[in-house]
């Protein structure tokens, strides 16, 4: 959904909140609430532990598109005499495996927290998913879903106190640049080729098909998929991508963010989207495109690297990852509660 700037915002009563002076919560207003929903990201990060950087311009590339999501009923606003001081936001996904998930989350500036208001919008954020829910098929298993890294102590608090349990766990991994660097050579009949505006839907498609082995996968859409272009990362020149004849065989989607680098001090490129389709796995050739990724970063002048990496991914790619010098910094866990 494509976000326009609506006039009329309704405020909204939560049974559970607690007695602040000045507190009141609304529905999302439009692009005008971009700032003020960016000012408590930057203001929550430090606290959580969370590294990401964000500029207003990436807000409005995220909200041109949002998939299954209505921001004027699925995000809650909470204020204090008029200053925004926290947010939430819900979707939904129907999985590959049938699997319907609802998902929510939000950020709250770190002096509001512990006085009950982010356990209030928690609730209305699963009373919205249940109405969501209850237009949706019983065609497969229901479930609420979040999410918090290893340094969310308070997301995770709630989330435990309100019976959502640990089902997947995620690591954050980096490689220093530094150490030496090992190329594996490319399996026979393979070749990397620089990419042509003309091979970005070849790549997508076989994105799709490579991760579908993937838990809790679905297929990402054309129009997410065009989302991602239009960010300043989007680079396919950094790309490493394997050919056979004229057949995607894996790639590695090297990523530079430079206004990250700018923020945090430091020179990191991201090796993502890691995959090698089915025909062509075991042969090597997710080794051989990582350590030329590593070796390629490296004479851009980064220091270090890095990626996210499933724990339980069936391919053994943490178990590559680590064999090729990825050390764990972080670790993600995602969780579920059954919806009724």
């Amino acid at each position: 959904m494509t976000v326009q700037t609506k006039i009329r915002s309704d405020k909204v009563i939560l049974p559970d909140a607690p007695d602040i002076s000045g507190m009141a919560f609304r529905n999302f207003r439009g692009e005008v609430d971009y700032p003020v929903m960016l000012a408590v990201i930057e203001g929550s990060k430090d606290v959580d532990g969370i590294e990401r950087t964000d500029s207003l311009d990436d807000f409005k590339r995220a909200y041109s598109y949002l998939h299954n999501c209505d921001p004027y009923q699925d995000i809650l606003i909470a204020e204090v005499d008029g200053e925004v001081i926290g947010y939430n936001r819900v979707f939904w996904d129907k999985l590959d495996d049938g699997t319907r998930t609802y998902t929510l989350f939000g950020f709250m500036l770190p002096k509001w927290r512990r006085r009950g208001i982010g356990c209030a919008m928690f609730h209305y954020a699963e009373r919205r998913l249940r109405e969501i829910a209850a237009a949706h098929h019983d065609d497969g298993p229901k479930y609420f879903q979040s999410w918090a890294a290893d340094t969310e102590i308070g997301t995770t608090k709630l989330l435990e106190s309100e019976d959502y349990s640990p089902v997947r766990y995620s690591f954050e991994m980096t490689r220093d640049l530094g150490e030496p660097i090992i190329e594996v050579p490319m399996p026979d009949g393979l070749e990397v080729r620089p990419v042509k505006k003309d091979h970005l839907w070849l790549i997508f498609e076989a994105m799709n098909e490579a991760f579908r082995d993937h838990w809790g996968h679905r297929d990402a859409t054309k129009e997410e998929f065009e989302q991602w272009m239009k960010y300043p990362q989007f680079k396919p020149e950094h790309w490493k991508v394997a050919w056979d004849g004229d057949q995607v065989a894996g790639t590695v989607q090297n990523i530079i963010n430079e206004d990250e680098n700018e923020e945090y001090k430091r020179k990191r490129g991201y090796t993502e989207n890691i995959f090698v389709r089915r025909p062509w796995r075991k042969r090597g050739l997710a080794r051989s495109l990582l350590t030329q990724s590593l070796s390629y970063l490296k004479c851009l002048g980064m220091t270090e690297a890095a990626l996210g990496v499933d724990a339980e991914n069936l391919s053994g790619a943490l178990r590559l990852y680590e064999s090729v010098g990825f050390q764990v910094v972080k670790r993600f866990t995602e969780y579920r509660k059954r919806l009724e």
